[in-house]
């Protein structure tokens, strides 16, 4: 069931899956889309349709990269125009202080890394382009942890959702075959007890045989 659904998404929509996955992990910081919807949900999702051949699984590893990595820079840049008036905006009262100040001390405690390490967990993902930005930090230094990142995250993502829709085909083959496997199991264990039954009746016939001849002689 699962796999007709993928195929049938998968047929409606075709190649916009690319522009689609794209989108979205490249507005996750862009335009704070992460906060919302986490860039490595439409990864993981695109990694099943390319285990499903929909999608070609390199290009969309190259779709990820790009988006991931441009879609930082993005957020990096208006985090450094737009930061402070966004911060103090209705979205900023929304995302909350509290969030805020962790993303800030998360900077201070990790500088340049913490653009690396922010892609783990969502929220610092969304956020962490928009602050380093907003906290001065050179766009050579946030570029060169920006492109490692991406580099790790993105293909990871999709990789991950190609390697799980893969295990839930080994699954479904296997649950397919395995009330075949049972049957020939209780079979062979049908036949092994009727062969051993048969020797054991043969051997008590000699036997018998044995005592009456015995008896006669």
């Amino acid at each position: 069931m699962f796999e007709h659904l993928v195929e049938r998404v998968g047929d409606a929509v075709g190649a916009w899956l690319y522009v689609i996955a794209g989108a979205l992990c490249f507005g996750e910081a862009a335009i704070l889309v992460g906060l919302v919807l986490p860039g490595e949900t439409a990864l993981l999702v695109a990694g099943v349709f390319a285990q499903h051949g929909t999608l070609n699984l390199w290009v969309m590893i190259v779709v990820a990269v790009v988006a991931a990595v441009g879609g930082d820079s993005v957020g990096y840049e208006f985090g450094r125009h737009f930061g402070p008036r966004v911060r103090r905006s209705r979205l900023g009262t929304w995302v909350g202080e509290h969030r805020w100040a962790m993303v800030d001390g998360f900077l201070l405690r990790h500088g340049g890394k913490a653009v690396l390490l922010g892609r783990l967990t969502a929220l610092f993902r969304a956020l962490v382009p928009s602050m380093a930005g907003m906290s001065g930090m050179r766009y050579r230094t946030f570029l060169v942890w920006n492109a490692a990142g991406g580099l790790i995250w993105a293909p990871g993502c999709v990789l991950l959702g190609y390697a799980f829709s893969k295990s839930l085909d080994t699954v479904g083959k296997a649950l397919t075959w395995a009330p075949l496997a049972v049957l020939a199991v209780v079979v062979l264990g049908y036949v092994l007890l009727h062969l051993r039954k048969r020797r054991r009746e043969r051997a008590e016939a000699q036997a018998f045989a044995r005592e009456s001849a015995e008896q006669q002689s």
